[in-house]
């Protein structure tokens, strides 16, 4: 995992030091939108859980029509309509098992390949690997802090597709759908097949132009 993370700033430290050696384009973005999020495996009957992100970013252009983008997400996921079983000597809650939603907030740091097309490349689609940073994980029945049940880390793919439109010569508006789907097992104990995260987003934000 470490090795995964390493790779992703190197990464974004190499484009950085092309990108000024070239003399390209880069933007800055800020945006925020809502989450739908859900997990697979065996949560036959599980409900999309609706959150919310805000995020930063970063594009480097290495052409008119290619990009890397760089992002850094405060994002809320999770799942509805599941059980958790609250045993008696849990701060004295009464033992049983309960009907809960569960809610998970990441730092999430996407790397994306980014090419624009379409009326002057104001068109983009994007993809490239995520890994997620979990920060808080709650079950709703009686407010249960279940951030020992959950792995530090979620690994997966982000892609998304979306249109700016520009505002003046130095800011653009944009419109995007972001979807991400996990790798990982989100579980740090279980005997069960892999559960993995996957959300898809409704994003608007504001491009700076440098």
């Amino acid at each position: 995992m470490k090795k995964i993370i390493l790779s992703l700033f190197a990464l974004i430290a190499f484009t950085t030091t092309l990108q000024a050696q070239r003399g390209g384009n880069v933007e800055f973005s800020i945006a925020g939108g809502v989450n739908f999020s859900n997990v697979n495996s065996y949560f036959n009957n599980a409900d999309f859980n609706t959150g919310y992100n805000f995020q930063g970013g970063i594009d480097f252009y290495f052409s008119e029509y290619w990009s890397i983008k760089a992002k850094a997400i405060y994002d809320s996921k999770g799942w509805d309509n599941d059980l958790i079983v609250i045993e008696s000597r849990d701060r004295g809650r009464p033992s049983g098992t309960y009907l809960t939603d569960f809610e998970l907030d990441y730092i999430t740091v996407p790397l994306m390949a980014n090419f624009h097309f379409g009326y002057d490349n104001n068109w983009y689609i994007n993809f490239g690997p995520y890994v997620g940073f979990l920060l808080d994980a709650r079950a709703t029945a009686f407010d249960t802090d279940v951030m020992q049940d959950f792995e530090d880390t979620d690994v997966g793919i982000a892609f998304g597709l979306g249109v700016k439109i520009p505002v003046n010569e130095y800011f653009k508006f944009f419109i995007e759908f972001d979807g991400q789907s996990g790798f990982t097992d989100i579980f740090e104990r279980n005997n069960r097949p892999d559960v993995n995260n996957y959300r898809g987003a409704i994003n608007v934000g504001l491009n700076f132009m440098l």
